[in-house]
């Protein structure tokens, strides 16, 4: 249906009190990218808290194959959202509630190409979420809000700090390269596991580039060689500034320029 005419309840749990997940799916020259690995965290993020999904792997891709199709859209983003349903406002889980399931549509509008060709600027702010940033849960308030900070002071992404050290971004995953080996912070509860972070670090080590999963201070991020941004919309983003400080030479450098290329053929099979 037109997406105006779409409604939710207001009861609904995900507009009371954030419960639910939901899971971002583009597609390149009309083809879903990686649908299996992406549905594989949907199905953990809603394990997680508890939300048990009625729909099977074909039945998915069947609807979002039909969704895209209809859209017309060459390139597009597919959301699918999930909630515990509409039930009387009580913080425990309802015993009777029937989940909301949201598939939208939307046109994917490409980063532009000047910004691709000489890397974006970032910020880094405390990071105030909760415990599980592994679930990709509803609850992005603190993400909205480092965004939000990002883009008023003409940064693309805010970089979120967690003790001294560098966790990812309010919509991306983080890499750095320091001393030639390119590092990025492990998978715990603490960052979002990343589709693109995943195939990226795969290529890297195919093309036997050295990867080190591990912790980042702040201070070994300022002073790295690159830095770059993964995320499911912006694949491979090159940074060249840290809280107005330069990175490099302050153009992207020949590690992030080559997995561009690598990661760029992938898309393309």
């Amino acid at each position: 249906m037109p997406l105006a005419e779409a409604r939710v309840s207001v009861e609904d749990r995900g507009f009371q009190f954030g419960d639910g997940v939901y899971e971002l799916i583009r597609t390149y020259g009309g083809r879903i990218f990686h649908l299996e690995d992406h549905l594989r965290r949907l199905e953990q993020s809603a394990e997680a808290i508890g939300l048990s999904i009625v729909y099977s792997k074909s039945r998915w891709k069947e609807i979002l194959e039909k969704g895209h199709a209809r859209s017309r859209y060459p390139d597009a983003k597919l959301y699918i959202q999930i909630t515990r349903g509409a039930a009387p406002r009580d913080h425990s889980f309802p015993k009777k509630a029937r989940m909301s399931v949201i598939v939208t549509v939307r046109t994917l509008v490409p980063l532009p190409t000047e910004l691709r060709e000489k890397g974006a600027s970032v910020i880094t702010v405390t990071d105030l979420r909760w415990g599980r940033c592994d679930i990709k849960t509803i609850n992005l308030l603190p993400n909205v809000m480092a965004r939000q900070k990002a883009r008023s002071s003409g940064a693309f992404e805010a970089i979120f700090v967690r003790d001294g050290m560098v966790m990812e971004g309010t919509g991306s995953n983080l890499f750095a390269v320091v001393g030639r080996q390119i590092v990025t912070p492990p998978k715990g509860p603490a960052i979002l596991p990343g589709i693109t972070r995943d195939l990226v670090m795969v290529q890297a080590r195919e093309a036997r580039h050295p990867l080190l999963e591990k912790g980042i201070s702040l201070e070994d991020l300022l002073g790295a060689e690159e830095i770059f941004l993964t995320g499911t919309t912006i694949d491979i983003l090159p940074v060249v500034q840290v809280d107005g400080k330069t990175i490099g030479n302050g153009r992207p450098g020949p590690t992030t320029r080559r997995l561009c290329q690598q990661f760029l053929q992938t898309t393309r099979l």
